[in-house]
């Protein structure tokens, strides 16, 4: 019999939203995966517009425009005991906020439920108690760090992205058996490497040069372009690909200096594939989200990692940076001096990649969705 699965997410930021589609598309029949029938909701769809302004865009000014304040609250909410004032008021907002969400999901019957921000799990973890949802519920931490908000009552079982994750989680009281270590979710596209030279000459680049993919600027390093311009400058024979995204300008401007330099930068706007890109690459210069390094990793990218959002991200960097898979740049001079230590010991960057494809796990959304069908079909 076919399991229905539920994937609950957040979009505050990408990362969230990218688990669930992982595990949505390894439960596709032609994802390699055991067949599923999933359905992938937005918990922002189902509240009030003041409620989602306040959750979401709230979210990313305090991250892009006050980090310290970010970094502030990151650290409080986990201290504040669980019955504190402020704890109780976020629940209660939380709960009066989210009832479309409880119709839809009684609506779906659900044999499981997965989720992916811990914004679903609290207020599933409630459902159960009060015996107002049946099926269990499963975490998915998507961070290389613990925060006490994920950590809730009546799941079924957490995912944790490495063993220090677990060993934390079993310090906030959740028994070991419902622990599992599997990663964070990557799409099923990075379980097999994309071939560097089919890519490369796909995108017009050199597939033997030495090739830096560079993923943001910001926050002490300058705009994109200001960063890809900066490397350019720098001795040696490299190419670069800068990735804008979804923003026009700092793609226009991108293109107008890959005028100046033929050959050697690809200014690449946004892709659903950016496997392809990261095949290229010998090196990454990224923020470090838990997706977007769980991508590099899967893939044994070295990183150079800039700008991380105080708490989660910090925490990430710190990881990465323990297990020898990346650098880390405070502002521009800082980040041309790590590059050019890379571009000169390339001995250094082989034992990076090394270390990095033994970190990753590529296939940690099929782990994710093997192991709730299993515990379903031993329940049914």
């Amino acid at each position: 019999m076919t399991q229905k699965i539920l994937l609950l997410s957040v979009s505050a930021g990408a990362g969230h939203m990218r688990a669930a589609q992982a595990i949505e598309a390894y439960a596709a029949r032609d994802g390699g995966g055991p067949a599923a029938l999933t359905l992938h909701l937005d918990v922002m769809e189902f509240v009030t517009p003041a409620f989602r302004k306040l959750y979401t865009d709230l979210y990313i000014k305090l991250v892009n425009k006050a980090p310290a304040l970010w970094g502030y609250l990151y650290h409080a909410t986990h201290d504040a005991p669980r019955d504190s004032s402020m704890q109780r008021l976020r629940r209660a907002v939380e709960r009066l906020n989210t009832r479309a969400l409880m119709a839809r999901i009684a609506a779906f019957q659900p044999d499981a439920i997965i989720c992916t921000h811990f914004l679903p799990a609290e207020l599933l973890s409630r459902a159960l108690r009060q015996q107002q949802l049946a099926c269990p519920v499963w975490v998915q931490v998507t961070d290389f760090d613990l925060h006490r908000m994920w950590v809730h009552e009546q799941m079924q079982g957490y995912f944790a992205a490495t063993d220090e994750v677990a060993f934390r989680m079993r310090h906030e009281g959740i028994s070991a058996d419902r622990i599992h270590v599997t990663g964070i979710p990557v799409m099923p596209a990075f379980a097999q490497a994309p071939d560097r030279v089919q890519c490369a000459q796909a995108c017009g680049l050199e597939p033997r040069r030495t090739t830096i993919l560079l993923m943001g600027g910001g926050a002490g390093l300058g705009s994109l372009e200001t960063v890809a311009a900066r490397l350019l400058a720098l001795p040696g024979d490299f190419q670069l690909i800068a990735l804008a995204g979804k923003n026009a300008a700092a793609l226009a401007a991108l293109q107008a200096l890959a005028g100046q330099y033929p050959g050697r930068l690809l200014a690449q706007g946004f892709t659903g594939e950016v496997e392809r890109l990261m095949a290229c690459a010998d090196l990454v210069i990224t923020k470090p989200g838990g997706l977007t390094t769980s991508e590099c990793l899967a893939l044994g990218l070295p990183m150079i990692v800039n700008s991380p959002i105080p708490g989660q991200e910090e925490r990430n960097a710190d990881y990465l940076l323990e297990q020898g898979v990346a650098l880390k740049a405070f502002d521009a001079v800082t980040l041309e001096y790590r590059v050019r230590l890379l571009l000169e010991h390339p001995e250094q960057l082989q034992s990076m990649r090394a270390k990095a494809l033994a970190l990753g796990r590529p296939r940690a959304a099929l782990d994710v969705l093997a192991q709730v069908l299993r515990a379903g079909a031993v329940l049914q």
